[in-house]
This record gives C-alpha cells, structure tokens and sequence, in this order.
C-alpha cells in the first residue's frame, strides 16, 4: 500500500481565495485521479481575530483593512464570482453582506476532523457564508451545518464552551504563524514544500504529479 500525500490546508472560512484555492486543488487532483493517495486537512486561520460578535459591513472592512475603493472592490467580487461559477461554487456578494469573527467554526472544523467530515465541514460553512448569506458566527447557523453534514449537534455545540478545545484553536493558530503563515491559503505537502495563494490546477498538478513520482 503506498503512503498516502499529506496535504495541510491554512485558511479561514470567509477567505474567497481559500475557497478558489481549494476547488482549484480538488479539481487537480480530480483530474490525475489521485482521490484515494491524498489526506487533506485543514488548520485554523483567522483573517480578522479581533472581529467583534457584530461583525462589520464588507465593503467598510476591506476599505479600512486593504485600501481598496468600492469601485475595486466590485471589480474583484466579479472576477471571483466568475472563477467560482467555473469551479461549481457560489459567491453571492450584496450590498449588506458583513464579515464576521470565525473563531467557533475553526472549533467546529476541529470537532469534525475527529469523524472524517473535516472537508465537509469547511465546505458546508464557505457556502453558508458566501453562497446563503448566512452569518457564520451565530451558533444556530453553526448548530444547522453541523446537522447538515450528519454529525451531533450536542457534542459540537458542548465543544464550543469547552476551553481546552478554545484553547487548541489559539494554539494551533500560533504554531502556523511561527513557521511564517502569514496568508492564506498556504498548502503545505508532507510538511516539505508548500504554496501560497489560489494557484491555477495546472500548477497543483504539477506539484502533486512531481511529489507522487518522488513517493
């Protein structure tokens, strides 16, 4: 039996370049159909830490955090609207649309892993926020997703208060950034190389190709 590719994936949930990232990913390694010789797994990245409960309207955030006029803005949630309909993912951008503190669906993506739904999981909650205009810090959209993916809401939920869990999060979040993460998404395979940003399939396939033939 050959060892399977260890693929780490550093993101966050309302990244939309995280989310092309990985369609772009998936469709690599669909189409060298190596479904079965790659373990994906994904680790906590929050992109707005100090985010309060209330979130903050879109447009404003990216104005205050990147510079960008809303006439960029419209122009790069076009462009990625577009990727994501060649990719079969959903970005629904609208004028209210706020971005919200992730911290609990880091959690949830944690409590996942420990039943293979991890994947799922993050998929699940990039749509909620970016195709169903859902807010992805409220727990009843958390508790609905859980449910979606077949997993128990009760043991997810209880995991939200447990501090050890919290606490795993922050930890987890430290590791990344004291090995240089500083964007998202990184990729990082067998824990050797890795890349950074939503690369094109042909690059993945490459690197998967050149790193299956070392294997």
């Amino acid at each position: 039996m050959t060892k399977k590719l260890k693929i780490d994936i550093i993101s966050d949930v309302v990244c939309p370049w995280c989310t092309i990232g990985y369609k772009r990913l998936e469709k690599a390694i669909s189409e060298l159909g190596i479904q079965d010789q790659v373990n994906i797994e994904w680790h906590p990245f929050e992109l707005n830490p100090n985010m309060p409960a209330e979130g903050q309207n879109v447009q404003e955030h990216i104005t205050e955090k990147y510079g960008s006029t809303p006439a960029q803005q419209i122009e790069s949630q076009q462009r990625m609207t577009e990727i994501g309909k060649e990719l079969g993912f959903t970005f629904d951008y609208f004028d209210a649309m706020r971005m919200v503190n992730t911290f609990e669906a880091h959690v949830l993506l944690e409590y996942a892993k420990e039943f293979g739904k991890q994947t799922e999981m993050k998929m699940r909650l990039t749509r909620a926020f970016f195709s169903e205009r859902k807010d992805v810090s409220d727990r009843a959209i958390l508790k609905q997703a859980v449910l979606d993916v077949g997993l128990d809401a009760e043991g997810a939920l209880a995991r939200l208060d447990s501090e050890d869990a919290r606490k795993d999060i922050r930890n987890q979040q430290d590791y990344w950034k004291n090995l240089g993460v500083n964007s998202v998404p990184t990729i990082v395979f067998n824990r050797k190389s890795a890349v950074t940003g939503a690369q094109p399939v042909r690059v993945f396939k490459e690197v998967l190709t050149e790193l299956l033939e070392q294997a």
